[in-house]
């Protein structure tokens, strides 16, 4: 058996035990509640948007991909009432970046909801990369999960944020007694 593969099998088990660490999460997962602090330092929860449809989108200002996705978020946000949908967008670069980012996508986006995360909240939400956007149904569990972005992705990203918007939370949707 030759070196390279009798090291990779060796370092199998640690792999799959950082991976299980960081598992991306799923639909019909709770997703973790924190989802960063905006430039005023406020911390922004998914739980204080119960109710609404929430797309949480991490990027970073290298990213070609998130370059076209942000947008096109910012434009589905602003066809929908605030009181129904909100998106998050959390950036992932070094916060000085973020700080100037900030104010120039403050005036771009004034709909969406930029917070910093300095790697806990991806930590958390398991991102080993980016875009990674996340669909939360109105009763705060993630109902679609997407991984990169492409122009061909909106029209179904659109219809999944349709299909939620539609839905009635289960709260609101069980018979009265």
């Amino acid at each position: 058996m030759s070196t390279i593969l009798k090291r990779c099998l060796l370092a199998l088990p640690l792999w799959l035990s950082m991976t299980a660490a960081q598992a991306h999460l799923a639909p019909g997962d709770t997703p973790p509640d924190f989802l960063g602090n905006t430039r005023a330092e406020d911390a922004v929860h998914v739980s204080d948007m119960r109710g609404k449809v929430v797309v949480v989108t991490f990027w970073a200002s290298w990213c070609h991909y998130c370059q076209e996705e942000l947008p096109s978020l910012a434009g589905i946000q602003k066809l929908v009432s605030p009181q129904q949908l909100q998106v998050v967008a959390i950036n992932r670069d070094d916060r000085d970046t973020f700080l100037k980012l900030n104010r120039y996508l403050a005036k771009k986006t004034p709909d969406l909801i930029l917070t910093f995360d300095p790697g806990a909240v991806g930590k958390a939400y398991g991102i080993n990369g980016i875009p990674n956007t996340f669909l939360i149904d109105r009763d705060g569990k993630v109902a679609y999960v997407h991984t990169g972005y492409g122009d061909d992705m909106l029209d179904g990203i659109a219809s999944e944020i349709n299909n939620l918007l539609a839905r009635p939370t289960q709260a609101s949707a069980a018979p009265s007694p």
